[in-house]
């Protein structure tokens, strides 16, 4: 089954932690498939604490730099989308005994790259 939450972000670049909200919706599964529909965010595990947050943000904001792109001249945010095809709009997380299989220091990080905005997290149990 799948389910769709939402997400509000509220900066142009930002993570934020979805751990708990997809442990939430896991259920008895083996696995989770978790999809962003967006073209400008993405998904990805790591740690997740204010600093390295705020590290994140910054270090994303300087991989791609602002240029002339082409697409700039339909909606100014070609950097956006570049990014996000760097990332990935997907994960596959395991779960066990109705947890996700994570380690440690391991979280679910949205990352809004066009915000802010609302956007939907799909959620397909496998």
């Amino acid at each position: 089954m799948m389910k769709t939450i939402s997400i509000k972000t509220s900066k142009k670049i930002e993570v934020l932690d979805i751990t708990e909200k997809i442990a939430d919706n896991a259920g008895e599964c083996r696995a989770v498939l978790v999809f962003a529909p967006h073209a400008t965010a993405a998904l990805a595990i790591n740690e997740y604490e204010p600093n390295i947050k705020s590290d994140y943000e910054l270090a994303y904001q300087g991989i791609v730099p602002k240029e002339d792109y082409a697409h700039n001249k339909i909606d100014d945010n070609a950097e956006a989308h570049i990014l996000s095809s760097i990332l990935s709009p997907s994960l596959i997380i395991p779960v066990e005994n109705k947890k996700l299989v994570l380690g440690t220091w391991q979280s679910i990080l949205f990352v809004e790259l066009d915000g802010p905005r609302t956007r939907r997290i799909h959620i397909q149990t496998l």
